[in-house]
């Protein structure tokens, strides 16, 4: 049985998310606003949380920044709305949220999407006791300072920290997590490009781990496929050559 949090201004969808995941065996817990939600999570971390983005006081997204914030996003968070645009879920994984769904939700989406948060929280939760893999160092190749090319290597993390460089501009690395495969990232981009390229970089990790399966790309980043049939098309991603090439 697990804690979860259900927060939704609708009645309809409180009640009957509460009775199918009730029925389930979990225990529910019940917001209609964010303030609740907030209060509900002071009181202590939920194993899981369905949070609706259109709320009327706050919406779901800044409340998900708030919780980022403050250190409290501790627990998977599956955002859902019928309204939202790709560019709003695209920003809530982003944040952390672990999954979107769109109403009106179908019963089977709903309880494996559950099912993933809760398999994903036991993972979190016991990571620290497991035992270190040893991976490779990657060597992330760094922009040209004015004395040479360098390169780093990269700990097996998503984000390091930014390298000022002697320029005064600031490059951000990221490491698909276990393996080899590094990006590099310029904060000196205007904002649409530096999210175009982040993007990018989010759904070839993706198409990568995944073998160019578009199903399970789909189930990993939350988007319907066509949806994500869109937005690759959007940044120029090809899923055929990712998967041949295996970024």
């Amino acid at each position: 049985m697990a804690n979860i949090l259900v927060v939704d201004d609708e009645m309809g969808i409180r009640e009957l998310l509460s009775e199918i995941l009730g029925d389930e065996g979990h225990a529910i817990t019940l917001a209609e606003n964010a303030q609740q939600a907030r209060e509900a999570r002071a009181a202590g971390a939920p194993d899981l949380v369905l949070l609706d983005i259109w709320m009327p006081d706050t919406d779901g997204v800044t409340l998900l920044k708030e919780w980022q914030r403050d250190g409290l996003l501790t627990m998977p968070v599956i955002m859902m709305s019928g309204h939202a645009t790709i560019d709003t879920a695209v920003e809530a994984t982003r944040i952390g949220a672990l999954n979107f769904l769109e109403k009106p939700i179908a019963l089977q989406k709903l309880l494996k999407a559950v099912q993933q948060g809760l398999t994903r929280a036991q993972e979190v939760a016991r990571a620290p006791m497991a035992a270190p893999r040893p991976v490779a160092a990657a060597a992330v190749p760094v922009a040209d300072s004015g004395a040479g090319a360098a390169s780093v290597a990269a700990a097996p993390m998503f984000a390091q920290a930014p390298q000022q460089m002697a320029n005064g501009s600031r490059l951000v690395h990221a490491i698909s997590q276990g393996e080899g495969t590094g990006y590099t990232l310029s904060f000196d981009l205007p904002l649409r490009e530096a999210r175009d390229a982040f993007e990018r970089m989010y759904f070839e990790h993706h198409l990568g781990r995944e073998g160019g399966s578009m199903t399970r790309v789909a189930e990993k980043t939350g988007l319907e496929r066509t949806h994500l049939y869109r937005k690759l098309k959007q940044l120029g991603v090809e899923p055929g050559k990712l998967a041949k090439k295996g970024v």
